[in-house]
């Protein structure tokens, strides 16, 4: 499926892609689930990602950290409160040390915790969707504060393209853990 482009696609993809992480976490065993990441050389890994995460806990409250950027950001600005999708002081330039400090935050996080974490904020996500029109979600443009993008597109990237991103990680860690 490409990218969702109306509200019940959407909808579907972040559900489907969800799930198909889901069951891909189910079919890995105890000790899978519960190793360090091991990806051999990645040294032609230029994504910062590749690094940063060391277990499944980790690649668990990337994805619950960016559905609360989503979250406050819509939130905030349907209620009056101008404010950008990341934080001060981030932009789409610096945001990789924003992804570093989540990992830092969530050193302690029990892997149990990140999984209800993050089922929560998909739920509380897919909530916030089911709020805007289809209009509201695809129109480019539709609110200001979204700028050129639609709040379609964030949502799409807070869902299911990062599921895609968690399903590629964990995959990979899946074969080089069984290559051992």
């Amino acid at each position: 499926m490409g990218r969702p482009t109306t509200k019940p696609d959407l909808i579907k993809a972040a559900n489907e892609q969800f799930n198909n992480m889901w069951e891909l976490i189910d079919s890995m065993t105890d000790d899978e689930r519960s190793a360090a990441f091991s990806f051999g050389d990645i040294s032609n890994k230029k994504e910062a990602h590749w690094k940063r995460d060391k277990n499944l806990r980790d690649v668990l409250v990337h994805l619950y950290e960016w559905h609360q950027l989503l979250l406050n950001w819509v939130n905030a600005n349907q209620n009056g409160e101008a404010k950008s999708f990341l934080p001060e002081p981030y932009n789409w330039k610096t945001y990789p040390q924003m992804n570093v400090e989540f990992w830092e935050k969530h050193q302690s996080t029990p892997y149990e915790n990140s999984k209800e974490m993050l089922c929560d904020s998909h739920k509380k996500v897919l909530n916030l969707i089911e709020r805007f029109s289809n209009d509201e979600l695809f129109e480019k443009e539709h609110f200001l504060w979204t700028g050129t993008s639609s709040l379609g597109s964030y949502c799409a990237s807070a869902t299911s393209s990062h599921y895609d991103w968690a399903i590629k990680k964990i995959k990979a860690h899946i074969k080089a853990y069984r290559r051992k």
